[in-house]
């Protein structure tokens, strides 16, 4: 799924969605989740890092902002391929799918949007450096 489908900003009808505010707070926190990724593919802790996103409570990864002390709309975990595969959210069988569709980390960052209706996968770009 593209950013745009996700969070509704590709054309035709439009539909109020919890993720409207999700791209607000990604491009406020770019920076910080970018130093994020690197230092979790630098460690060797993994090659793939995700960022779970959610407004409610997540019990995966390390919590690294939380909207309520930050006054924004979403909490962001930090987490990575290895423990989405521990915790069943990605099957052993697509793996591989989801390594091949895993864009750039240094351009890129990997989000778990979570919403009642469900989650899913977003790659949204990095600010300027």
């Amino acid at each position: 799924m593209e950013r745009e489908e996700l969070l509704n900003t590709g054309g035709g009808e439009k539909k109020d969605s919890p993720l409207a505010s999700l791209g607000v707070d990604l491009r406020l926190y770019s920076e910080s989740l970018r130093e994020v990724a690197l230092e979790i593919m630098m460690e060797g802790i993994s090659k793939y890092p995700i960022f779970a996103a959610h407004q409610h409570e997540l019990s995966l990864g390390e919590l690294l902002l939380d909207k309520e002390e930050l006054n924004t709309e979403w909490s962001i975990h930090a987490s990575t391929l290895e423990e989405f595969e521990e915790r069943g959210i990605i099957k052993p069988i697509l793996r591989q799918r989801f390594i091949d569709n895993y864009k750039n980390p240094h351009d890129f960052m990997c989000v778990f949007a979570i919403v009642p209706e469900g989650a899913n996968f977003v790659f949204f770009p990095y600010g300027e450096e």
